[in-house]
Formats: structure tokens, sequence, C-alpha cells
């Protein structure tokens, strides 16, 4: 199969005979079938201000949980901050030589600067965490009651 000298499909055979072309058009049919087009008649749907788009986008995603989960946690945090600060380090104060807020060691280096380790500090620091974990274990617990949460350390039942 040559070309003419004018650069034209060849004289003796038609395109649909040529196998190149078959292939080709096989290819475009193929791409055509995953290729939406859209005309006037078919519209998009109904466009959505940014602020449903973001409502629809947040809710979606559970974002809205989160952000009310993280302001609860918050909130909580300072409540027992305060109470341990306040109510559970002075009564540890009275069983010790001071409260636990100065409760500290000094130690001189090696070229003589004093470096201070608030033990004391430490202490707080771990019954807050304590306290937090175990409200955070209690409101699991409260919760499940309420919603169905799947275990997902089990192995999955084949039916």
């Amino acid at each position: 199969m040559g070309l003419d000298y004018d650069g034209g499909p060849p004289v003796n055979s038609m395109p649909l005979q040529d196998p190149n072309f078959l292939s080709i058009l096989m290819k475009s049919l193929y791409v055509l079938h995953y290729i939406k087009f859209v005309t006037l008649a078919e519209q998009p749907a109904e466009k959505k201000s940014f602020k449903e788009q973001y409502i629809a986008f947040l809710i979606t995603f559970g974002i809205i949980g989160l952000a009310i989960a993280f302001v609860i946690g918050q909130a909580v945090s300072k409540v027992v901050n305060s109470f341990v600060k306040d109510i559970i380090d002075p009564t540890i104060g009275l069983f010790l030589p001071g409260s636990l807020n100065n409760m500290s060691a000094t130690v001189v280096g090696i070229y003589g600067v004093p470096s201070e380790f608030k033990y004391g500090d430490l202490i707080s620091n771990i019954i807050e965490f304590i306290i937090i974990a175990l409200l955070v274990f209690l409101a699991y617990k409260v919760l499940s009651k309420y919603i169905s949460l799947e275990d997902k350390t089990k192995p999955e039942e084949k039916k």
C-alpha cells in the first residue's frame, strides 16, 4: 500500500478495509463511550451557593461533630485543670511539706548553672491526664448504649 503522489489515501483501497483505520475507529468509539456530552437541553443540576456546598461538605464528613467534640473537650480540659490545681494539689499538699506546684529539685550543672526539675507539676499533669481519660471512657460507655458501634478488632463473620 503506497501513497499517491499528492499524499492522499491509497488509490486501490477503501478506508474501511485498512486495518489501521479500523483500529483507530474502534479506539475512538471506546473513548467516546466514556465521554459525557452536555447539550443545551441537558442543563446541569441547580447550582448551590458556596454556603450550601460548605454546609453539605461539613455534614458529609462529620466535621461538625468533630468541632463540637473539640469544643466540649477544651471545656472539660479547663474544668479538670482547675479541679486539679485548686482542689487536688492543695489536698495533696496537706500531706506533703508543700503544694505540688512548689515541689521541685534544683541541681547545679557542670558549669555551675542551676537547673530546676518541677516534678510536682509533672505529677499534677499526670493526675489531669488520668481524670480526662476516665471522663472520655465514661462518655464512651454512655454513648455506646445509644449508638451501635462496630468493633473493628473482631474478624468479620462470613455468611
